[in-house]
């Protein structure tokens, strides 16, 4: 059974999503999708910047889902921003995942001189009901990199925070005290910090193109004891995974 976050303005998003970036995977796009929907997933995560849109909206179109069935988010790249700008781009965005209306529509790396500009066309999008949600994006979390300050910042504010690489690209799927916990519960190691995240109230976006892992991802019906959430608490080292914020915040990488 899917679990839901409220968000504060009353929208409910699952806490599991699939992240749709599948420029890895064995499989064709829509094979991947497909065992995304069969496994469970009604989240789906996209950006301008990932070149799937087109194809992430055929197969929503066909794919016997009505267009509430599912959750949708994307994201403005960098080199988009500014409030034409982002206008422009929201209308590619839903024109491309054949849609008119995003549930969730996030700044993906914040670019310094016009983020301001950029937000306020987020705000526009809002208040004119093309979108229902809106925030920003690239909040690394991850065992080694819990951002357990930010997380709760966020919480006084009532934002809702979105684990993004919360599995740390698999750097942290080899640690022995996730792999001894994982064993106890008789689940993987992947499971159990999805689920460290989720009871931390993190909604998650894993992504995979292996129909096995998808199915292990989104079943997460069971608990962990306070005792492992705080061993796994502890394993924090201030470690990211990808590259710091700042740097991107200032320059235009992509």
């Amino acid at each position: 059974m899917m679990e839901f976050v409220t968000l504060n303005n009353g929208v409910k998003m699952p806490m599991v999503g699939f992240g749709t970036d599948a420029a890895n995977a064995e499989l064709t796009y829509n094979e991947v999708m497909a065992a995304a929907t069969e496994a469970g997933y009604r989240m789906f995560d996209t950006a301008a910047m990932y070149g799937n849109q087109d194809e992430l909206g055929a197969y929503l179109v066909n794919s016997g889902l009505d267009r509430s069935d599912y959750f949708l988010t994307s994201k403005v790249a960098q080199l988009e921003q500014g409030y034409e700008n982002t206008l422009q781009a929201f209308k590619r965005t839903t024109a491309a995942l054949q849609t008119d209306y995003l549930d969730l529509y996030l700044v993906h790396w914040p670019k310094f001189e016009p983020f301001f500009e950029t937000w306020r066309a987020l705000e526009h999008l809002y208040k004119e009901g093309y979108v229902r949600a809106i925030g920003v994006s690239n909040f690394e979390a991850h065992p080694y990199f819990n951002q357990h300050v930010l997380h709760n910042y966020l919480t006084e504010l009532g934002i809702q925070h979105q684990a993004w690489s919360p599995l740390g690209r698999g750097a942290v799927l080899q640690d022995e005290t996730l792999q001894g916990i994982a064993t106890r519960y008789g689940v993987s190691v992947a499971q159990v910090i999805l689920r460290w995240h989720i009871q931390h109230n993190v909604a998650v976006i894993p992504k995979s193109g292996n129909p096995a892992r998808m199915a292990q991802n989104i079943d997460l019906q069971f608990q962990l004891t306070p005792t492992d959430m705080a061993r796994i608490d502890a394993l924090q080292r201030g470690e990211r995974i990808m590259g710091a914020p700042d740097q991107n915040y200032t320059e235009d990488l992509w």
